[in-house]
C-alpha cells in the first residue's frame, strides 16, 4: 500500500486542529465551575485515567503540580486496589475519559462519591456513567479520529490535552502564579537558575578569592593568584577598597615589553576601576555584564566598595547559565 505521505500527515493535523478549534464554541459555565472548583480545593487534585487518557493525567498533574496547584496522579485500574486511599473528602478529582463508562469507572464512581471529593468530567460522552456521577462536566468530544481506523486515540487525546492546559493556564493566573513561584518549584532547570541563583551562591571567597595591595610586586601577585589557582587578583589600596584588577590578559599585554615586570608593582600595570558588583545580585545578571563586556573575571564587592569576592565565567558555567 503506498500513500502521499505530506497529504497525509497535512490532514491528520487538519483533523487535530479542528478538534482543539471546536472546543472554544464549547466553553462556557462548566469551564468557569471547574476552574472555580479547583481554585477552592482544600486539598489536592487528583486527576485520574488509563491508556492514552491516563498519559494526558499525567500531564495535567504535573502541570498543576509546577504551577502552584499541588496535584497527584491516580492510575484508574490501581484506585480499585487500594489506591483510592489516597483520596480524601478535601480533594477534587478529575477524571479523563473519552467514553466515560469503562468497567473502572463504573466500579469507582459510588466509592468516590462515598468519599465525598468534588469530580470533574473530561469526556466525549456527556451522557456516560462518569458525566451522571460528575459535579462537572467538560466535553471534549471530537467529529471523528485522525486515526483511519477511527480506533487510535488521536484528536480526541489532542483536545483533551488542549482542555486540561486551558484548565491549568487559567489557574496559574488566577493564582497569580509568577516567574519566581515557576522557578522555584524547577531549582534544577535553567528557569530555576536564572532566577534564584545569586552572585553569593557561587562566588570565589576565602583562599580562592586572591586579594592583594596595590603596593605588592607583581612576581608576589603572580604567587598569590597562583596559590588561589584563579585567572585573577584583586587589588585594593590601603584602606581596603576596590582600585583594579589584574588578570590573564594584562600580564600578556606587558610580557614583551617590560623586562623589568616581576619587580614592578602592580598599581603600575593592573587594569583600573575595574566592573564590579554586588553580592546580592542574580547570577544571569552577572553573566550578562561578562558576555556584554567581554571579560572573564569581576570583583565582587559590599556596600562600602571593599571586595568581598570574586566572580570567574568558569564558576557560572559550572552553574549551568548558559
Amino acid at each position: 500500500m503506498t500513500i502521499n505521505i505530506l497529504k497525509r500527515a497535512r490532514e491528520v493535523l487538519d483533523i487535530e486542529a479542528e478538534a482543539i478549534i471546536t472546543l472554544k464554541s464549547r466553553l462556557g459555565n462548566s469551564f468557569k465551575e471547574a476552574v472555580n472548583l479547583i481554585l477552592k480545593t482544600e486539598g489536592r487534585v487528583v486527576v485520574s485515567g488509563m491508556g492514552k487518557t491516563g498519559i494526558i493525567a499525567q500531564k495535567l498533574s504535573a502541570t498543576l503540580s509546577s504551577t502552584g496547584t499541588p496535584s497527584l496522579f491516580l492510575h484508574l485500574s490501581e484506585a480499585a486496589h487500594g489506591d483510592l486511599g489516597r483520596v480524601t473528602c478535601d480533594d477534587t478529582v478529575i477524571i479523563i475519559s473519552n467514553s466515560g463508562s469503562t468497567e473502572e469507572i463504573k466500579q469507582l464512581m459510588p466509592f468516590l462519591k462515598k468519599i465525598g471529593a468534588k469530580i470533574i468530567a473530561l469526556t466525549g460522552k456527556t451522557k456516560s456513567i462518569l458525566a451522571k456521577y460528575s459535579d462537572v462536566v467538560l466535553d471534549v468530544s471530537v467529529k471523528k479520529e485522525a486515526c483511519p481506523l477511527g480506533l487510535a486515540p488521536t484528536a480526541s487525546t489532542t483536545a483533551t490535552l488542549a482542555m486540561a492546559d486551558a484548565l491549568a493556564v487559567c489557574l496559574l493566573e488566577l493564582k497569580g502564579f509568577k516567574e519566581k513561584d515557576f522557578a522555584f518549584y524547577h531549582p534544577g532547570g535553567m528557569l530555576g537558575k536564572q532566577l534564584l541563583l545569586k552572585v553569593e551562591d557561587i562566588m570565589r571567597t576565602g583562599k580562592t578569592n586572591p586579594v592583594v595591595n596595590e603596593e605588592r610586586t607583581v612576581s608576589s601577585v603572580l604567587l598569590k593568584i597562583t596559590q588561589a589557582r584563579a585567572g585573577a587578583a584583586t587589588i585594593v589600596d590601603k584602606k581596603g577598597k576596590l582600585v583594579g584588577i589584574f588578570t590573564d590578559g594584562d600580564l600578556r599585554r606587558h610580557l614583551g615589553t617590560d623586562k623589568n615586570l616581576p619587580k614592578l608593582k602592580i598599581k603600575e600595570i593592573m587594569t583600573r576601576n575595574p566592573l564590579a558588583i554586588t553580592a546580592d545580585k542574580l547570577a544571569a545578571e552577572a553573566m550578562h555584564i561578562l558576555q556584554e563586556k567581554k571579560i572573564d573575571e569581576m570583583p565582587v564587592v559590599d556596600k562600602n566598595h571593599r571586595p568581598i569576592g570574586l566572580l570567574d565565567v568558569q564558576d557560572l558555567l559550572k552553574a549551568g547559565l548558559v
